[in-house]
This record gives C-alpha cells, sequence and structure tokens, in this order.
C-alpha cells in the first residue's frame, strides 16, 4: 500500500513584494510592454505580454505645465510627446521614461486614451496579443493637420 507523505509546511508569511524606494512612485504599467522599432513611425511601444480586452495597460507621466506652454514646446517638432488634459493643463511626457509615451496614432487603434483625475491611462479596445504594436486615435494634435499619418490601414485618414 502506499504511503502518503505530510506536505512541507507553509511559510508563515507570504514572500514580500520588491520593495521600492521611499518617494518613488509605484510603476503604472499594468501589463508588460516594451519599446522598438515601429513600422508606422520611430520607436513604438509594444505588448510583451497577452493583454485582455477592456483592461488598463498602464500610464503616462510627465511634467504638469499649461496648455499654453504646451503648445509653445509643440511648434515646430515633428515628435510630439504631450496630451491636453482640460483646457488649461497638459502633460509633456517629452522626458518621461515611460513606455507608453512612445504609442503611435492608428486611424484603426487597439487601444484607447483616457484622462480620468488628471491621469493618462491606456486601455485596449481588445484582446491583445504579445508583440502587438500598441495604438490609439490621437484625435486633435498640435499637428493640426500638417502631418503625414502613417498607420498604413484600409480608410486612414491621412493627416494629423
Amino acid at each position: 500500500m502506499p504511503q502518503l507523505r505530510p506536505l512541507p509546511a507553509s511559510p508563515a508569511t507570504p514572500p514580500e513584494a520588491p520593495a521600492r524606494a521611499k518617494g518613488q512612485p509605484a510603476d503604472p504599467q499594468k501589463f508588460a510592454v516594451r519599446v522598438g522599432p515601429s513600422a508606422i513611425d520611430g520607436q513604438g511601444v509594444f505588448a510583451a505580454e497577452a493583454v485582455p480586452a477592456r483592461k488598463k495597460i498602464g500610464e503616462l507621466r510627465g511634467e504638469p505645465i499649461s496648455v499654453r506652454e504646451a503648445r509653445r514646446r509643440a511648434k515646430g517638432q515633428a515628435r510630439i510627446m504631450i496630451v491636453e488634459l482640460s483646457d488649461k493643463r497638459a502633460l509633456d511626457a517629452s522626458g518621461s521614461s515611460d513606455p507608453m509615451r512612445f504609442t503611435n496614432h492608428s486611424c484603426r487603434p487597439n487601444a484607447v486614451l483616457r484622462i480620468a483625475q488628471g491621469r493618462v491611462e491606456f486601455y485596449a479596445m481588445r484582446d491583445l496579443r504579445p508583440g502587438e504594436e500598441i495604438t490609439v486615435n490621437y484625435g486633435e494634435t498640435h499637428h493640426e493637420g500638417r502631418l503625414r499619418c502613417r498607420c498604413g490601414v484600409p480608410g486612414c485618414v491621412g493627416r494629423l
């Protein structure tokens, strides 16, 4: 007859999460992403793991500035990493280390950008596969229709 052996005792305390330095904000990314060369433009951000539809992918952080300052900074720039949060406030992610700042535009996006309580959040519109580039529709931009859209999808509107 087989003998049953007792299971080893489980630890009294669960393993601790990695410590965060005091004063450092939590990582805003909810799913793993990576930055890499994009077929759309320059660098892009890609899902490094499967992301279910309607789930928050992550956030974009940056320097809070006025809309007036945002428009001044955007003049003449080919790549603009600024999001207007309201008619008075904007977020400049140019100096940010957050990978979501490399999110490219598509006329048929797979994610949506939402502004909630002064935060810029990205949500999957459908299930995303690992390796898939994460894109959003920028809507109105500081380019004011002067920049050619490079998304290449059927039905592309042609300009940003």
